[in-house]
């Protein structure tokens, strides 16, 4: 083993170039604080998900410790998976720990995408803690000579009726379940339920109230020393010059600088002189331009005239003949950003052949198959434990820091290294979430209901997660550069293109295009450009059907879930009055015509100026069985919220050479002052499998914005963003 890391290191640092400056460190930091995420020792642990051993452990006090390999990105899946593992073996909740996504500890579930943790891990969890009852009461039974019906659990024990009592760990000697996790286990029946389905504060937030150490930026181990990186001045730049020199002189506490190929890192004990060094370097370092972007037109011009690979993604009933009937509209969304309000950030060590990385990446083990690729090493000497990241709405610059970091890390051994992005790295480097161009069609038959239905989409991908180290940033600048994987996976693009109404013939193609601008996973991918545009096109066509938005939506619907949330919210919305200048409109959809229902109306005011005044946001959403009911809302509630920043503010800007939306002021967000009253009722269904409900808002709150408008001032919104209405 020794021999191998030793050969791969050499290979890695005879290509980074690096030149070491020898300066002192300055007194170490604080050291972690961050418990199961940081310090505590890799476990020894069988992941095989279809045992219960790889969800969960019975540990010698009488706690229930808990593995989900999904991240917590803000969503309480802590606490929720928490809560069906504190039901199944009726434990207090507090005598359940979560350990999230961790390389050699939990178990490989891929990413966290897709709003799927409730309906993979929590039920997973679920049904692994309901095997464990069963096999911990027929252990006991055999023990204590009883039936197991004689028998229950509760808090670590098992009790026998006006007997005796025994514990888990007893029971176990000390060892795991050994069984595979039944998913036919009798699970703990709805009447009778403690947890789930109740709103179980999440403990972090009172951390973060108080200023605590939650997310990974705010994490410090002792003597670590940090880290910046030098972006070229373009994509498509190389590396002409650094004046290595010229540094040492301006900012004698730089450490290390790693030069490899067009990949430029340097290492300080104190991060202001990494600050400092970085800001040097920018001003004086000289790149080579070899593409410039296209300027000079509109980016709907653009991405029209690029070359584009054209095929049907949705065919149902009859090909879409147009007619003289045909009702036409076409729909256009810009790029826009993640914007994490905590700038990427990453920790990592390279000691005794080990690389450890901390990070907020939503998929640890992809992420580590990428990173041993790009670095040299085998998967198992590279350990990746997550930590929570302030703000990832999709794949944001968190696995790309990682790299960074680990490049650093094997050049500078020994050491924790701490790399922060700085604002402009975030805004400039992260993957956006790609422009978009929707055209609709449709016919109405002779009661006004939508008999024909076609769609084109025009989008760039949806999905450059790092499956392969080449899709990492880091990748494309080293002196090997690797070019980034073709998109396969194209589902993305057209995903909630197909409308979830009862149309005898839907016809949907897709137009996937390389853009100018980096893209890949942003929050509800193309669901929220496909539900803006597709739930605008349904206000138009329910005008020339001659009837009211939400009735127009009910007479094309034959599901009754759908039905339900749209009366729920148009009985919510009938009690609020209009005034002049102001107006209210809807949208709907299924999230993934599969997952969460979910209706949403947005009441509005468009001044004499043509500003745009947002008042009020309600959603009814249906999730099937509810597990944390604050969870749930809070879900909602913010990406409402999100979304209408996206509709009324944010687009990404760029010049000839790159972005130019490199800060709050270039890319301004919804401000505190601008958020409206937000109302979110739910409709549980605890017959009903639970869905996971994080991007179900995001695409009718944009439609009920631009309807709203419409409602108010006349004027149709087929064009994003909208932060103020022409005259």
């Amino acid at each position: 083993m020794e021999k191998v890391v030793s050969s791969a290191r050499r290979k890695f640092l005879k290509r980074s170039g690096s030149l070491v400056i020898g300066i002192p460190f300055l007194p170490g930091c604080l050291s972690s604080t961050e418990g199961a995420r940081t310090n505590v020792e890799p476990l020894q642990r069988d992941l095989d998900p279809t045992f219960v051993k790889a969800w969960l452990e019975i540990l010698k006090d009488g706690t229930i410790r808990i593995f989900t390999g999904k991240m917590e990105l803000g969503q309480g899946i802590s606490v929720a998976v928490a809560q069906v593992a504190a039901e199944e073996l009726n434990t207090d909740i507090n005598k359940v720990s979560v350990r999230l996504a961790e390389t050699e500890v939990t178990p490989d579930e891929g990413f966290t995408v897709g709003s799927n943790s409730i309906e993979t891990s929590a039920m997973s969890i679920r049904y692994a803690a309901a095997t464990a009852r069963e096999q911990l009461l027929q252990l006991a039974a055999k023990q204590l000579k009883v039936t197991a019906s004689d028998l229950h659990v509760k808090d670590g024990m098992v009790y026998q009726k006006g007997g005796k009592t025994i514990s888990f760990y007893m029971l176990l000697d000390g060892k795991q379940l050994d069984v595979a996790l039944n998913r036919k286990a009798k699970i703990k029946p709805k009447n009778q339920r403690q947890w789930v389905g109740k709103p179980i504060p999440r403990k972090e937030l009172e951390l973060m109230v108080r200023g605590e150490q939650v997310f990974i930026q705010d994490l410090r181990f002792e003597g670590m020393v940090h880290a910046r990186i030098v972006r070229p001045a373009s994509y498509h730049a190389t590396l002409k010059k650094v004046n290595e020199d010229a540094l040492r002189i301006a900012v004698p506490g730089i450490h290390k600088l790693v030069v490899n190929g067009s990949f430029i890192g340097l290492i300080a004990a104190d991060e202001y002189d990494a600050v400092k060094g970085q800001a040097y370097l920018k001003k004086n370092t000289q790149w080579s331009v070899k593409h410039q972007l296209r300027v000079g037109e509109s980016l709907q011009q653009q991405i029209e005239a690029l070359p584009n690979e054209q095929e049907s993604a949705i065919e149902k009933g009859n090909a879409f003949q147009p007619s003289k009937e045909t009702i036409k509209a076409t729909y256009f969304k810009p790029y826009i950003m993640h914007g994490s309000i905590g700038p990427s950030c990453a920790l990592a060590i390279f000691k005794d052949g080990k690389l450890t990385i901390w990070s907020h990446s939503q998929g640890v083990y992809p992420l580590r198959k990428a990173i041993s690729a790009l670095v040299g090493l085998t998967d198992e000497q590279v350990h990746i434990k997550g930590v929570p990241g302030a703000g990832c709405y999709g794949h944001n610059g968190a696995d790309d820091v990682a790299a960074d970091v680990a490049i650093l890390a094997m050049a500078y051994p020994g050491k924790h290294i701490r790399l922060q992005w700085s604002r402009s790295d975030e805004h400039g480097w992260e993957p956006f979430g790609s422009a978009m161009i929707m055209s609709l069609q449709a016919k109405l038959n002779s009661v006004g209901k939508i008999s024909d239905w076609y769609g084109e989409i025009w989008s760039d991908t949806h999905t450059a997660r790092p499956r392969a180290a080449s899709n990492l940033l880091a990748a494309q600048y080293l002196s090997e550069p690797l070019t980034p994987q073709p998109p396969g996976w194209k589902g993305g693009s057209y995903r909630n293109a197909a409308p979830y109404y009862h149309i005898p013939n839907v016809n949907i193609d897709i137009r996937s295009f390389k853009g100018p601008l980096r893209t890949s996973a942003l929050r509800s991918l193309g669901a929220y450009a496909n539900i803006f545009a597709l739930e605008s096109f349904m206000d138009e066509l329910a005008e020339k059907a001659g009837k009211d938005p939400v009735t127009f939506r009910i007479m094309n619907s034959t599901d009754e879930r759908s039905v339900a949330v749209l009366e729920r919210l148009r009985d919510i919305t009938s009690k609020d009055t209009l005034s002049d200048g102001e107006g209210v409109g809807y949208g709907f959809t299924r999230y993934g015509n599969g997952a969460a229902y979910c209706s949403v109306a947005a009441k509005l005011t468009v001044t004499v100026n043509g500003e745009i005044k947002l008042r009020k946001l309600w959603a009814v959403i249906d999730a099937g069985e509810v597990i944390n009911l604050d969870g749930l809302k809070n879900q909602t509630e913010g990406g409402m919220i999100q979304a209408a920043s996206w509709t009324l503010k944010e687009a990404v800007k760029y010049d000839e050479t790159h972005v130019t939306s490199l800060n709050w002021n270039s890319y301004p967000i919804l401000r505190f002052t601008e958020i409206p009253e937000v109302h979110v009722t739910v409709i549980d269904r605890p017959s009903e499998q639970p869905v996971g409900a994080g991007e179900a808002a995001q695409g009718p709150t944009a439609a009920a914005i631009a309807n709203a408008v419409y409602q108010a001032s006349g004027k149709r919104i087929r064009s994003l963003p909208i932060p103020k209405i022409p005259s």
